[in-house]
């Protein structure tokens, strides 16, 4: 199936669309819990000896560089604090009235993510060109 991708956002539009509806707080957390999903997966593989973006590199380019190593290493820090942020706004959005909370989290949440993948995306492709080892 081509459009994979877009399960996650159908079911958190759903589960926007449900709290809507029925106004059940327990739908508020799901995007804290998924927010601390993704940085608990981040952050773990910071301790590991391959970090979950160096694998997602080796998977795409094959072997990595030193260099490239290195980048990635460091990129995992980067996300994994973004992540956080992400997390600890989307935690308090909960307390929030629930206008700020569909916004944000239904919208200015996954702006922000693509935002940040666009710019570190342009980074690694400068960095290429000046280097030639990422």
């Amino acid at each position: 199936m081509k459009l994979k991708f877009l399960i996650p956002f159908l079911f958190t539009f759903l589960i926007i669309f449900l709290f809507y509806i029925t106004k059940v707080f327990v739908f508020k957390l799901y995007p804290v819990v998924m927010n601390f999903t993704i940085f608990t997966v981040f952050f773990s593989s910071i301790f590991t000896k391959e970090t979950i973006i160096q694998k997602f590199a080796k998977m795409l380019d094959g072997e990595l560089s030193d260099f490239a190593k290195i980048y990635t290493r460091r990129l995992t820090y980067i996300w994994s604090v973004f992540l956080f942020a992400n997390f600890l706004i989307s935690l308090a959005t909960v307390f929030m009235p629930d206008k700020i909370w569909m916004i944000y989290n239904g919208c200015i949440s996954y702006i922000l993510v693509g935002t940040f993948f666009v710019i570190e995306y342009i980074i690694r492709i400068i960095l290429r060109k000046k280097y030639d080892k990422i």
